[in-house]
């Protein structure tokens, strides 16, 4: 099978603003009878027969650790997730919502959508299953509000409750979803990645305080195509088709194993050469690697590629992860020794060699293009000058001179201090070949303006995880790097990274996602008006505005705007994909086949 021509999601004109104009009622509505690009994909695909596949072999080489995509803290744990737990909608590549468990999508012209964009009422598919053959309804979709909005469950994907007022069931297929005020991204709660479905039967015990290591977490039921036959936290999950599933003619394979470890060079290779397994994950492999190994002429793979919101950054920490703190490490109130210094954060950047990184290890296109964004599409929500930034010149002589003016002064080993703190760093990220050999640019280039770096790797399943003292979460370093990605309106992922009350604490369980503890009011007075604001042109300014901030303050040192989901590949023989950079890589698989 040839790799499908996806549009890239960056190429969208105001994504969004064409959901918003159609929900108006002034255009097509979001629930066109007109095919996505994503559905004539899987439109495309051979009728399959439930179970006729076989084994589906999946690589994720950074290992899933739990089940709940609401606990989850890495992609691999929401994608893990998605086979069995499922949202109301899932967004396609072209950032429109696709029912999944909503019989329809709503809208304001078919009159589910309020008109002032407060209420929307989700109509059910009827007939609904969980796995274990009890009903599912509307019921279950108002306790999954209540569980995942209940500060003290401290759920990853509690920046989805913003500004959410109830979630109620009106009868068992009707589900109503209310706004405290005007919403113009009315799909913010139960739609993608973070709006999984939860049964109540199943999690009713595990609601607030004794949400924390909750036995359903690592053996849900769902109303996916799936379900888990065994699952071994850090290695391993075995699926089995959901007898209940709603389609009787889906899915095509029989079983599907995530198999977790390794590295990304090993998935490339185990799915472009051996043909060990039909899909891998996350293929973060150096362009001079991966290119020619998926243009030989015996490949066995094609890669995914579109590029959307996955922005490679590092994390500067404002909190203060010095031990000697013990229980206050890292904790909100507390601040950086040097980095609360807005000068050397500024230096930092300007000592940050992006377009070497795209060049030699992203393949100037292939895999990633250097970005000083951490918006990235839809193209109207792009900031069109932030390049334009002194943080964004790489220039180590005006990173020393900015630090020099600001009294660091460099002492006979190089590194520069003032008062008696000294500019040192230690730098973490996951076990990749990729982000070592980025991480060997940056110490280049960051000790000659007059930083110390110790630079330091994890392994992905302990990077990614909410429960170690290493995981990105506690961020007990001075900088980190990781990719995530948002939605097709930002206003949550934004809000949800980098606002005030985001700021991830023990109080919160690490759960939260402003892992850099930063803060800015006048950041958080332009997420507030995102909030309300309805007309698309002045909703694009503010994005853009409110990513300036963030780039001007070197709150986040964006690298590289990588293809999204991930440079994955898929075996060449797999039917009916349909990658969506604004989704997860498995949002579809009940239509897979070979």
């Amino acid at each position: 099978m040839e790799i499908p021509t996806w549009q890239r999601a960056s190429a969208i004109v105001g994504t969004f603003g064409i959901l918003l104009t159609a929900a108006c009622g002034s255009a097509t509505p979001a629930a066109s009878s007109a095919p996505s690009a994503s559905a004539a994909a899987s439109s495309a695909a051979p009728k399959a027969q439930r179970g006729a596949g076989g084994d589906l072999k999946i690589l994720y080489w950074q290992a899933v650790t739990i089940l709940n995509p609401h606990q989850a803290t890495g992609t691999k744990d929401n994608d893990a997730s998605r086979l069995i737990i499922e949202p109301l909608a899932a967004f396609d590549n072209d950032g429109k919502p696709v029912p999944v468990l909503a019989a329809e999508i709503p809208t304001v012209a078919n009159g589910e959508v309020s008109k002032d964009f407060k209420t929307v009422t989700w109509k059910l598919k009827p007939g609904l299953k969980w796995s274990d053959g009890t009903p599912f309804t509307a019921d279950d979709a108002a306790f999954t509000y209540t569980y995942q909005c209940d500060p003290k469950t401290a759920a990853s994907t509690d920046d989805r409750c913003d500004g959410v007022q109830s979630v109620t069931a009106k009868d068992p297929n009707t589900l109503v979803v209310t706004y405290k005020d005007t919403q113009p991204f009315f799909y913010q709660w139960g739609v993608g990645t973070e709006g999984g479905v939860l049964q109540k039967a199943q999690y009713s015990a595990c609601v607030g305080d004794k949400a924390k290591n909750c036995p359903a977490d690592l053996k849900p039921i769902g109303t996916g195509p799936y379900m888990v036959q065994d699952f071994k936290p850090g290695d391993v999950v075995d699926y089995v088709i959901n007898p209940n599933y709603r389609d009787p003619n889906k899915p095509f394979f029989k079983t599907v194993q995530i198999k977790g470890g390794g590295d990304a060079n090993a998935a490339a290779r185990a799915v472009c050469q051996t043909g060990d397994i039909d899909y891998g994950w996350n293929l973060q492999v150096e362009a001079t690697i991966l290119k020619p190994m998926a243009a030989a002429a015996d490949s066995k793979c094609n890669i995914l590629t579109q590029y959307g919101t996955s922005v490679e950054r590092l994390v500067v920490n404002f909190a203060n992860p010095d031990p000697s703190l013990g229980a206050k490490r890292s904790e909100p109130d507390t601040k950086h020794p040097f980095f609360s210094d807005s000068h050397v954060r500024r230096a930092l950047a300007m000592a940050t060699d992006r377009k070497a990184i795209a060049d030699q290890l992203y393949g100037a296109g292939l895999a990633g293009k250097d970005s000083c964004n951490i918006i990235t599409a839809p193209e109207a929500m792009v900031a069109k000058d932030s390049s334009g930034f002194d943080v964004c010149k790489f220039d180590v002589n005006a990173a020393m001179k900015e630090l020099q003016d600001d009294g660091w002064v460099a002492g006979p080993d190089g590194v520069r201090a003032k008062g008696g703190v000294k500019l040192a760093i230690t730098f973490n990220t996951t076990v990749n070949s990729v982000r070592q050999k980025t991480q060997d640019i940056l110490k280049q280039d960051w000790t000659k303006a007059g930083f110390q770096v110790t630079l330091k790797s994890t392994p992905a399943s302990t990077f990614f995880t909410n429960t170690s003292p290493e995981g990105a979460n506690h961020f007990f370093a001075d900088v980190e790097m990781y990719t995530n990605s948002g939605d097709p309106d930002p206003t949550s992922y934004m809000s949800g990274s980098w606002g005030c009350d985001a700021r991830t604490s023990s109080a919160n369980n690490w759960q939260k996602g402003n892992y850099g503890r930063y803060c800015n009011p006048d950041f958080d007075k332009i997420i507030a008006q995102l909030r309300t604001e309805t007309d698309q042109n002045k909703r694009d300014q503010l994005v853009q505005q409110a990513n300036d901030i963030l780039i001007k303050d070197v709150a986040i040192i964006p690298l590289i705007t990588r293809v999204a989901p991930t440079p994955d590949g898929a075996s060449k023989q797999l039917k009916g994909l349909a990658p969506s950079a604004w989704d997860s890589s498995l949002w579809n698989i009940a239509d897979w086949s070979k």
